[in-house]
């Protein structure tokens, strides 16, 4: 990515975890929100790794973890990742490590500069742990690691752009 472009300039995110309905729809929800409040040309989507969940909503507890913080994901619907995103997006970002190994194995070569651990901007390599399996707490804390990461990620889009 050089993106030394303007601010005016839209810059596509793709947000990956692996059914799209829990940490992906959070984090584009996240990502939305936090560029919108920082005057950020930015469009942002999400998608799954796996077909687990095609055409579903975000997990209930998704949407209530971020409706908390006035943020609605309740109107995504669940895809997978298609080889066409390789070319749109700017970012493909992973939620985790095994996302983005799966993310590898089916990204041309040459796209491959855009894949990206989520948290590889907050200067770590932690997943973004899966709360699909776990009690409701689970989703406030996952969106606050989210919004943590969101703001490191702007921050460096935001640099870039100098």
């Amino acid at each position: 990515m050089t993106a030394k472009n303007s601010k005016n300039t839209s810059i596509k995110v793709l947000c990956v975890c692996l059914g799209n309905i829990c940490r992906s729809p959070a984090a584009q929800g996240v990502l939305e929100f936090d560029a919108r409040r920082r005057a950020l040309m930015m469009q942002v989507d999400s998608a799954g790794t796996a077909a687990y969940h095609l055409g579903k909503s975000p997990d209930p507890r998704s949407i209530a973890a971020l409706s908390k913080h006035q943020i609605d994901i309740s109107g995504q619907q669940a895809r997978q990742v298609q080889l066409t995103d390789f070319d749109e997006y700017d970012w493909v970002l992973a939620m985790d490590k095994s996302n983005l190994n799966n993310l590898m194995k089916i990204c041309p070569s040459n796209l491959q500069s855009k894949l990206v651990l989520f948290s590889q901007f907050s200067g770590g390599d932690e997943d973004v742990k899966d709360p699909y399996y776990g009690a409701d707490e689970g989703f406030d804390k996952m969106f606050e690691h989210l919004k943590s990461l969101s703001e490191f990620f702007l921050d460096h889009i935001e640099s870039q752009r100098l």
